[in-house]
């Protein structure tokens, strides 16, 4: 049972914290487009960013920025252009952008962090961006983080948001976050975004720790197509405004704070998964049995990143073959004689041995899940066991539907 509870307030629920987004006209849509997200004092900062080898100026700004200090103030998003493979002028334009937002805020621009996403290949706007820059500034506020998640969604249906506070002693210590995402996710880092903030003081070895540690059992664990975006961010920040003792090694009040950080992540996560592009229903992958997490991780990756899975969860087929052959490739050896599969309450394979099962009432599960209310549905779980090892992990990620194809065809046309 956790000892926390959850709260209204995004990444404002925390202490000292101020966001911002307004509709800076960087989008052909019209919608909000420029976010910030402000902290009252430096904050302790740490970040985990994508594998791409192409990336953009901004994952590339953050990681300089961060290897330099590990602390930043304030944190700025632009969506409507990636500002991935642009060049020597796309890392100009994010320099500028700190610059500008530096000054609006009387603070060193290298207290600020860069986040962007949109179309690769197309720089920011910088002109909308420049005028936007002040009425953000001047729009921060306490309540400010349900227009700083609008402001960075891209193909989204919904903004994704969370808030979690537990007890330190008598003070209570609070963490909130805001992510996109829903197409362009696949493990290793997923294109996301996400921005957590805390009011704890931690020691910055030990922030980023935590933070890589959640990421690994949260947005590294979703995928919705097998492609790994330019843009992953994900930063958090910790500015001590709770005024709690500050945690410097792993101890009891380290592994709670990291346990609801993780809880954080992991409710970010989920909610992109359930919100992929075209998507229909989130999937649950449970793996058991494996030699370590490791080894779990990387099956139940696997078989939720399947597209063969994927279809026939939209299909509402309740097909195990193809998540036993998903579970076998996954690159981790098992006997399969231990394989044991289950879809929902739907026992399908057993000691692997093919069990009868009621093939309607299972295609029926998966309708079920997806014809809940959006963000609400029920999940279509899948557990999966490979032996009697203490290796233990779960992956999200959503069917493939006929609108996924239609979505990314016409991506920018």
């Amino acid at each position: 049972m956790s000892d926390w509870k959850e709260i209204d307030g995004g990444v404002t629920a925390a202490r000292g914290y101020r966001a911002s987004g307004i509709t800076a006209g960087l989008k052909p849509s019209g919608l909000p487009d420029l976010s910030l997200i402000l902290s009252e004092v430096d904050a302790i900062a740490a970040g985990v960013f994508t594998t791409s080898t192409v990336r953009a100026a901004c994952v590339d700004y953050c990681r300089q920025r961060l290897q330099a200090k590990p602390s930043a103030k304030a944190i700025l998003c632009n969506a409507g252009q990636a500002n991935a493979a642009t060049g020597e002028q796309g890392l100009a334009d994010a320099l500028e952008s700190a610059k500008l937002l530096g000054e609006a805020l009387n603070i060193p621009p290298e207290s600020i962090l860069l986040a962007s996403t949109g179309v690769i290949g197309q720089r920011i706007k910088m002109e909308p961006l420049r005028a936007g820059i002040p009425r953000l500034v001047a729009e921060a506020s306490e309540t400010g983080s349900d227009a700083a998640a609008k402001a960075i969604c891209t193909t989204d249906l919904v903004p994704k948001t969370i808030a979690l506070e537990t007890m330190f002693g008598d003070r209570p210590v609070r963490i909130g976050g805001i992510c996109k995402g829903s197409g362009m996710i696949h493990p290793n880092m997923a294109t996301m975004l996400a921005f957590v903030t805390c009011d704890a003081a931690v020691s910055s070895h030990l922030w980023q720790e935590m933070l890589t540690r959640a990421a690994n059992r949260s947005f590294n664990q979703i995928t919705v197509d097998g492609d790994t975006s330019t843009n992953d961010s994900l930063i958090a920040l910790a500015n001590g405004q709770s005024r709690t003792p500050a945690i410097t090694e792993m101890g009891a009040d380290a592994e709670k704070l990291e346990a609801m950080l993780t809880e954080v992540c992991v409710h970010l996560a989920k909610a992109i998964a359930r919100d992929g592009e075209g998507a229909t229903c989130l999937v649950e992958v449970q793996v058991s049995g494996a030699l370590d997490e490791v080894s779990a991780s990387k099956i139940a990756k696997t078989i939720v990143g399947s597209s063969l899975v994927k279809a026939a969860i939209f299909g509402r087929d309740p097909n195990w073959g193809r998540i036993a052959a998903a579970a076998g490739r996954a690159g981790v050896p098992f006997d399969q004689e231990n394989l044991r599969i289950q879809l929902g309450d739907f026992l399908m394979m057993e000691n692997g041995q093919p069990k009868e099962f009621d093939r309607a009432a299972a295609s029926n599960y998966m309708k079920a899940a997806a014809e809940g209310e959006y963000l609400k549905a029920d999940t279509v779980v899948i557990q999966v066991s490979v032996g009697n090892g203490s290796g233990f992990a779960k992956a999200w990620g959503c069917d493939l539907s006929y609108d996924y194809v239609k979505i990314n065809a016409e991506y920018t046309t």
